[in-house]
């Protein structure tokens, strides 16, 4: 399986469950099923379920689609060596992986809480991160060892 195509089924999951967070919000959902205590509905319903008064499982369900549509464009056979998917992959990644550090720090330290399927979104788009980089350093080498190559004349 490919870099991209692994990112496009791990984001495809996060998705979902993002959109589910965001339902719930909307009151399309019942309680949510992730046990008792300090968890998901308090955090949800926190300042920190929001951000820009937009809700961030909402955030979530539309920055994981894209990371999915533009990692399934990439694994078309014309497109499976182009850099420019994964560049787009990686802004959109590693943007939310940094708004991620941000919620998890704000859930753990501020709130002093744990999120299940928050913690789902946080793997997901920490392996997708990596996924991204082994694929930019692989598309990356396709392109020194295409310049290496000596050119055919007639």
């Amino acid at each position: 399986m490919s870099h991209r195509r692994a990112i496009a089924l791990i984001s495809l999951a996060s998705c979902m469950v993002a959109l589910y967070l965001a339902l719930w919000k909307m009151g399309y959902m019942g309680a949510l099923g992730c046990g008792d205590g300090r968890g998901c509905e308090y955090v949800q319903g926190s300042r920190w379920g929001w951000f820009l008064r937009v809700d961030v499982a909402l955030i979530g369900t539309l920055g994981y689609a894209a990371v999915v549509l533009v990692a399934l464009i990439g694994t078309s056979p014309a497109l499976e060596d182009a850099r420019w998917p994964t560049q787009v992959l990686m802004v959109l990644i590693y943007a939310a992986l940094l708004f991620t550090i941000r919620l998890k720090y704000a859930e753990f330290v501020l709130l002093k809480a744990f999120c299940p399927w928050c913690a789902v979104s946080a793997v997901a788009i920490t392996l997708d991160a990596i996924l991204v980089t082994l694929d930019w350093r692989r598309v990356r080498g396709l392109r020194s060892v295409t310049a290496a190559l000596p050119h055919a004349t007639s």
